[in-house]
């Protein structure tokens, strides 16, 4: 039967293949058995799946290139496999080494196969299984990044794109690294989406969302990062609290999302950036990791669990040996008190009493909290003629401190324990702010954890910003909010050495060292502190 006489009328276009529906176990190019589909990139109609090679009896990672009857198909598949081609020679430890590249000219894949691409397969496990747990300590996240971002800043020196801006093209190894697992990206990919990648993969790992493509965080089982009213993606620091500046600012300016301090250009600045990071987490290994959001590792050194209580007998022995340790230590005091006194000429009660007082330190007749009159059988006020006070300042040395800000923000998390290390020539600070608190925060501080509940005497604050004012207040836990915090001291920081009485508060475990007004001035407002002295009372 003839077409009608119909000059307008055309006969029908073929239809394309539509992609073949695959499953485990079935053989690409006779040599790829498949055994389980990994991911899927939609921008380019690519299948992620790992694979057997049946003639080396290996795994390996398969990137099939599919027909969808879109026009210009063939062409954008050929220029990825001319791209993949140039992947020969390169190797890195943040790639997965690119083992063959094949194009459907002859017939050899099935008909809906435009091109493959096999690289080794990268065992571990995808970004979603990585982060499915909870949050990743910010160590270990830069960590898992360092190698990827080295080898981004590798392939880029030769020309080369890895790529990396999807969520399932990369994989985390079982050592905790990210590596690029799937080959063939888009052909239209350049070296700042390598950049934006890393942004992302970093935001990714710090918060289990991913911040590019809503549709390739929903392939790859991850949530779309949060945005605001202008569609910007909210700072990692604000979806978990307890990430730090430096890491939020380098994850949002590697994405461009309007970063506080500038955007991230380069895969080289990226790398250097982490590893000046991963740097300052190594200084800071051997005082107890700041809290940042990340439940604490079985293997964590430092742990603050509670010891399980020891056995009767022990605790019976371990109390014995102590009392005898304090005998002993009592013995030695008072014999090295007295070679002392006979050396330097002092002579029991004949000796006169000295008495310095420092004038931050509230008068003893000072009324006690809330106006309440001493008792009348409290002792007296000491004079010169009075007997020597019974009551001795010592230091006590924190157990732990991290930096407390409500805003999710800390400043310099990764020196904070440079005030408690006894080292005066080190030193932490605040960020250099443009305005003055409040403008941007409320304040920030510091907070100090003690073993043990203490009876503090003073705070000797060792800086050289005057003019800071310090207000310190203690806290219920080391995570108490701001609102739960009491103050039981304040001070304006003068010269190089501030010593604020503490004298009137109750035993505290947790001290907040809180900054309210910062040194400096204009738009260098900043507070630098090298040292925190605790004083505890004796006697």
């Amino acid at each position: 039967m003839s077409p009608p006489a119909n000059p307008e009328w055309q006969a029908p276009a073929p239809r394309a293949p539509r992609p073949a529906v695959r499953s485990a176990g079935t053989v690409i190019a006779d040599r790829y058995r498949l055994l389980a589909q990994a991911g899927a990139d939609k921008s380019v109609h690519a299948e992620f799946w790992r694979a057997r090679d049946t003639v080396l009896e290996r795994d390996v990672s398969l990137t099939l290139l599919l027909e969808t009857g879109e026009s210009g198909q063939a062409a954008q598949a050929a220029e990825m496999i001319s791209r993949a081609l140039r992947w020969g020679r390169f190797e890195h430890i943040g790639c997965a080494r690119l083992l063959d590249v094949m194009r459907n000219d002859h017939g050899g894949l099935p008909e809906d196969v435009l091109g493959l691409a096999v690289t080794e397969w990268v065992p571990g496990r995808s970004l979603a299984e990585a982060v499915a747990a909870g949050p990743l300590r910010t160590g270990v996240v830069l960590g898992m990044l360092d190698p990827l971002a080295q080898a981004a800043e590798a392939a880029h020196r030769q020309g080369l794109v890895l790529g990396c801006a999807h969520p399932q093209r990369v994989r985390i190894t079982p050592e905790g690294r990210a590596r690029l697992a799937f080959a063939l990206p888009h052909p239209d990919v350049a070296p700042a989406d390598d950049v934006r990648g890393l942004g992302a993969l970093l935001y990714a790992l710090l918060t289990a969302r991913w911040p590019l493509s809503g549709t390739d965080a929903e392939l790859a089982g991850l949530t779309a990062a949060p945005r605001d009213a202008r569609g910007v993606v909210a700072s990692p620091g604000l979806v978990r609290p307890g990430v730090t500046v430096e890491v939020s600012a380098l994850a949002m300016g590697a994405l461009g999302a309007g970063a506080p301090h500038g955007q991230v250009l380069t895969a080289a600045g990226v790398h250097k950036v982490v590893a000046e990071l991963l740097e300052a987490e190594q200084e800071a290994a051997l005082l107890p990791p700041p809290d940042d959001g990340a439940p604490v590792d079985p293997d964590e050194v430092w742990r603050v669990d509670s010891a399980p209580a020891p056995e009767p007998n022990r605790k019976r022995k371990l109390s014995i040996g102590m009392g005898g340790l304090a005998v002993g230590m009592i013995a030695v005091i008072a014999y090295v008190a007295v070679q002392l006194g006979s050396l330097l000429g002092f002579t029991g009660s004949s000796a006169p009493r000295i008495t310095v007082e420092s004038p931050t330190t509230a008068a003893p007749a000072a009324a006690a909290p809330g106006g309440a009159a001493p008792a009348p059988d409290a002792p007296a006020p000491a004079d010169q003629d009075a007997p020597a006070d019974a009551s001795r300042e010592a230091i006590v040395h924190p157990a732990a401190i991290r930096v407390f800000d409500p805003t999710g923000d800390p400043d310099n998390t990764g020196r904070v324990g440079r005030m408690v290390d006894d080292d005066p020539t080190s030193n932490w600070s605040t960020y250099i702010y443009r305005r003055p608190f409040p403008a941007l925060k409320p304040g920030v501080g510091v907070m100090v954890s003690f073993a043990a509940p203490v009876q503090l005497s003073t705070l000797t604050i060792s800086s050289p910003s005057a003019g800071s004012q310090i207000e310190i207040r203690s806290a219920p836990a080391p995570d108490a909010a701001f609102s739960q915090t009491i103050p039981i001291g304040n001070s304006t920081l003068q010269g190089t050495s501030t010593t604020v009485s503490l004298s009137g508060s109750q035993p505290v475990q947790n001290v907040l060292v809180w900054i309210t007004k910062l040194g400096g001035g204009d738009d260098q407002n900043v507070t630098v502190i090298s040292d925190l002295r605790f004083e505890r009372v004796t006697g």
